[in-house]
C-alpha cells in the first residue's frame, strides 16, 4: 500500500483524510494546530511535527491549504518544506484552491527537484468532503493522474481531468467564480422580489423550474429563503477565491470585469458582518428582515 502524506487539515483536509483511513491506508499528517490532528491519530494516522517529517519516504504527498502564501510555505520552506522532504519519482497533488501563477510556479518548483506535481482542486464543501462525494478537477499528464486515481477516488465521487498542470487549478476558479456569481444575483433578485411586495418563494420556485437557473443556484435561493447561513463556504473564502481568479486573469492579460465586481460585492458583505457566515448570507444585504433570519 503507498505510503501517504497529507498537509493540511482544516475542514476540508481533516474529512478528506478520514476517507483515506476509512480505504485501509495510513496517512502520515501535518497540521499547523496540531490538536486538529487528534482524532485522526486516534484512528491510526501518524502525526508528524512539520510537513517534512510529514512526507519523508511518502511516495504520494496531498495538501489541503488556505491559500497561496501557505502554500508557498508548507511546500517550499528549505528547513521544514515538503519538496525539500520528498524523494525523486514521488508525487505532490495540491488540493487547495490557489492562483494560477502560483501553482505553474509551484509545478516548477516541483519537477526541478524530480517530483511529479499535479493540481487536482476539488469542487464541494464540508458534507461532500464528509461523504466522500468531492468532484476532483485534476490537471496532470494522464501518466500521473492514474498514479493517483486510486486514492482521489477514495476521497471523491467523480474525478476530471481538465489538462496539463494548471487546468484543474484554473477551472476551480472558474467554477468557483460562476457559481459564486450566480448565487450574488440570485441574492438581489430576491431581496428585489420582497420589496416589490411579491411572494419571493413561488417566484423562486418558479424560476427553479426553467432552463436558465442551475440545480446549485435553486439550492442556494432556497437557503437564502430559508435564513440558512451557517458555514460551509464562508464568504472569507468567497472574496479570497475571487481574489485568486482576478489575480490569475491579469497575469494572463484576460479582463475579468465581471469577477472584479463581484469581488467588491464579496467585499463589501464581509465590512458589514458577514465574513464567517456562508455564501448564501450574501442575501442578507437585500432581503427583508435578513438580520433576523435563521
Amino acid at each position: 500500500m503507498e505510503k501517504i502524506g497529507f498537509l493540511g487539515l482544516g475542514a476540508m483536509g481533516g474529512r478528506m483524510v478520514e476517507r483515506l483511513l476509512d480505504a485501509g491506508h495510513r496517512p502520515s499528517v501535518w497540521n499547523r494546530t496540531p490538536e486538529r490532528a487528534a482524532p485522526l491519530s486516534a484512528r491510526g494516522a501518524r502525526v508528524a511535527a512539520t510537513p517534512g517529517e510529514a512526507v519523508a519516504g511518502a511516495s504520494i504527498v496531498f495538501a489541503m491549504l488556505r491559500d497561496d502564501a501557505a502554500s508557498r510555505v508548507v511546500w517550499t520552506d528549505e528547513k521544514q518544506g515538503a519538496l525539500a522532504a520528498m524523494e525523486k519519482g514521488a508525487f505532490a497533488v495540491e488540493c487547495s484552491t490557489l492562483s494560477l501563477p502560483w501553482t505553474r510556479e509551484l509545478a516548477a518548483t516541483a519537477g526541478a527537484r524530480g517530483i511529479d506535481f499535479i493540481d487536482a482542486p476539488v469542487v464541494g464543501s464540508r458534507p461532500q468532503a464528509e461523504a466522500g462525494a468531492l468532484r476532483f478537477l485534476v490537471g496532470g499528464s494522464s501518466a500521473s493522474f492514474e498514479t493517483v486515481r486510486p486514492l482521489l477516488a477514495a476521497m471523491g465521487g467523480a474525478l476530471h481531468r481538465a489538462g496539463e498542470q494548471g487546468a484543474g487549478c484554473a477551472l476551480k476558479l472558474m467554477v468557483n467564480g460562476l457559481f459564486a456569481s450566480q448565487l450574488a444575483v440570485m441574492a438581489e433578485l430576491i431581496g428585489f422580489a420582497q420589496k416589490a411586495g411579491l411572494d419571493a418563494n413561488q417566484l423562486i420556485s418558479i424560476i427553479g423550474e426553467t432552463p436558465v437557473c442551475s440545480p446549485a443556484t435553486l439550492a442556494g435561493a432556497n437557503a437564502m429563503l430559508a435564513g440558512q447561513w451557517a458555514p460551509q463556504f464562508p464568504i472569507d473564502l468567497v472574496h479570497k477565491d475571487f481574489g485568486l481568479l482576478c489575480r490569475s486573469a491579469e497575469a494572463a492579460a484576460a479582463p475579468v470585469p465581471s469577477a472584479e465586481a463581484m469581488r467588491a460585492i464579496y467585499a463589501a458583505a464581509i465590512a458589514e458582518g458577514f465574513s464567517d457566515d456562508n455564501i448564501t448570507a450574501i442575501a442578507r444585504r437585500y432581503m427583508e428582515d435578513s438580520a433576523e433570519a435563521g
